[in-house]
């Protein structure tokens, strides 16, 4: 037999198959035939009748659940873009100026009669100096001093220039108001005085009788006499004073933010800052430990850069610079502490909780551009416990309200910091833990 197969067929060429009886050998060691043997001609039962080769083009329709799956796909992304639109939009559609806390000294109808209903929460003040005092704690926006002849009108340009708009529209409406009325008296006076020329002039013509019916004497000239009726009737139009509303910004916005556009923008950078930083420190730092530190260090870099270049060079920022670089960097490495610590803990989805949790939830709801009592329910406070809310509010009080109690603040991002670095430490030691075990499993 072996001299008949010498002499009756070559030698099998390297990935063939050796025979009919092995025909599945060679697909199961997973070699790519090239050969025209048995096995891979049609009907035959060796290596090729399995099916086809892999990377092989084909002619086959896709299963029946890949256009199930793309189209959940699409779904699923445009589920997706549709709340990303909502969480940005949504506090600006719905925002509406209510329950403003501004303060009131002298008579507070005055104030309620010009402002929009729901508009203002009237806080009292026994003086203006307390009114200004309130002002500068950020306990109310502005305030209306009604003491005087002339009322005035206390604004806070640097707490919120939409609520110092507010109330200077107000203002324009009280003078509106005042200059109505004084019109009004004006032409009134000139009714009662034209009535006492005519009473003057019938006088003139029948001096007789305009003295017996006044019961007074004629005076010279035929003009009535002291107690000639409506002589003491006719008003001097030239001594009335009309009173004017004064408006004053108590804490103005600086040179550098006129506006207050920087300083509402500012956030942003902070939230973009903290999410960029977390990424990178997650992807190029491998030791969990190690990730504490660059986060650590990262917050100190970051917070100087950011308030060289919001202060030093914008001139956005006011006060101390280094609490402002304090501040910035506190909230830079929160978010980077948050995200690479629920990184450690679920691997690299951990990215995506983090943004979601200061991106999509906490920056619309920070109330940056706007005052918290602008959003719809209770949603304005929820805000500031959130990185970007704590942190636009740290950093308007520390440029501008010195007098502000702002621990709330402080402790929000020294929280969120705290409890990024804990769960970067707890992911280390359940990774340990598991290094431990793995030993002790294969034995």
């Amino acid at each position: 037999m072996a001299t008949r197969l010498l002499g009756s067929s070559p030698a099998p060429r390297d990935g063939e198959s050796a025979g009919a009886a092995g025909g599945g050998t060679a697909a199961a060691a997973g070699t790519d035939s090239a050969g025209t043997d048995a096995g891979d001609r049609p009907g035959s039962h060796g290596a090729g009748s399995h099916g086809i080769e892999a990377g092989a083009p084909t002619d086959e329709p896709l299963p029946k659940h890949s256009v199930g799956r793309a189209l959940l796909a699409a779904v699923f992304a445009a589920a997706i873009v549709s709340v990303i639109l909502l969480a940005f939009s949504w506090p600006t559609v719905t925002s509406d100026p209510r329950d403003l806390p501004i303060a009131a000294v002298g008579d507070a109808g005055r104030i309620t009669a010009n402002a929009p209903e729901g508009m203002i929460d009237l806080k009292e003040a026994d003086s203006r100096a307390e009114a200004e005092q309130m002002i500068r704690e950020r306990e109310v926006y502005g305030a209306f001093v009604l003491t005087g002849e002339d009322p005035e009108i206390l604004v806070s340009s640097a707490a919120s220039p939409a609520v110092a708009q507010q109330l200077r529209g107000i203002g324009t409406q009280m003078q509106e108001a005042i200059d109505g009325q004084a019109i009004s008296g004006m032409q009134e006076g000139m009714e009662k005085m034209q009535a006492a020329l005519e009473a003057a002039a019938e006088a003139a013509e029948n001096p007789g009788a305009r003295a017996a019916g006044a019961g007074g004497q004629p005076g010279q000239n035929g003009q009535p006499g002291q107690n000639g009726a409506g002589a003491e009737e006719v008003p001097d139009a030239s001594a009335m004073e009309v009173p004017q509303v004064t408006v004053t910004d108590v804490v103005p916005l600086s040179e550098g933010d006129s506006t207050g556009a920087g300083l509402a923008i500012a956030g942003l950078p902070l939230t973009i800052g903290g999410i960029v930083g977390g990424v990178l420190t997650s992807m190029l730092v491998r030791s969990r430990r190690m990730r504490a530190v660059a986060v650590i260090a990262y917050g100190v870099i970051g917070g100087v850069a950011l308030a060289l270049i919001l202060q030093a060079w914008f001139g956005i920022l006011q006060g101390d610079f280094w609490l402002n670089a304090l501040a910035a960097g506190l909230a830079v490495a929160s978010t980077s502490a948050i995200i690479n610590g629920f990184v450690s803990l679920i691997g690299p989805g951990g990215i995506a909780v983090g943004a979601v949790l200061t991106m999509f939830i906490g920056n619309p709801i920070s109330s940056l551009t706007q005052p918290k009592e602008f959003l719809a329910g209770a949603w304005g406070e929820i805000g500031q416990f959130f990185v970007p809310g704590a942190a636009g509010t740290l950093l308007r009080d520390l440029s501008y309200f010195p007098d502000a109690p702002m621990a709330t603040s402080w402790w929000v991002l020294i929280g969120w910091f705290v409890a990024g670095i804990a769960l970067i430490l707890l992911g280390h030691l359940i990774a340990l833990a598991k290094k431990r075990k793995a030993p002790a499993g294969r034995h």
